[in-house]
């Protein structure tokens, strides 16, 4: 079955974001749909897919990971305001038959996402 997934990793800790915020939207011409708002679990990936099946539509998708709070969650002492506070991973999808997964990779100062299977 077609499937959007995220995994979230905490690269300054070494370990998976855990209980981190995360948003899926999305775009069109005139705006950003809500889709659903989740939080990660222990293995810093959420529950369920944020898409599965027929919801899962060709177009373009945009996760934001509230980054700034899990650090502050955490611990972590940031800056005000924060280098990163929401971080927004705007990307298509193409083939709606297909599994989409978009992990991030993240610290207090800098971040990285791929197209996963």
């Amino acid at each position: 079955m077609a499937r959007l997934s995220t995994h979230v990793l905490d690269t300054a800790n070494g370990r998976p974001a855990a209980n981190m915020e995360v948003a899926l939207y999305q775009l069109h011409g005139d705006g950003r749909d809500w889709i659903v708002a989740t939080r990660t679990n222990a293995d810093g990936r959420t529950d369920a897919p944020l898409l599965t099946g027929d919801t899962l539509q060709t177009g373009t998708y945009e996760i934001v990971f509230s980054v700034a709070a899990y650090f502050r969650e955490i611990g972590v002492a940031l800056t005000e305001p924060p280098f990163l506070d929401e971080v927004s991973v705007r990307f298509g999808i193409a083939e709606p038959q297909g599994n989409y997964h978009v992990p991030l990779l993240v610290s207090p100062y800098g971040y990285s996402t791929y197209r996963g299977s």
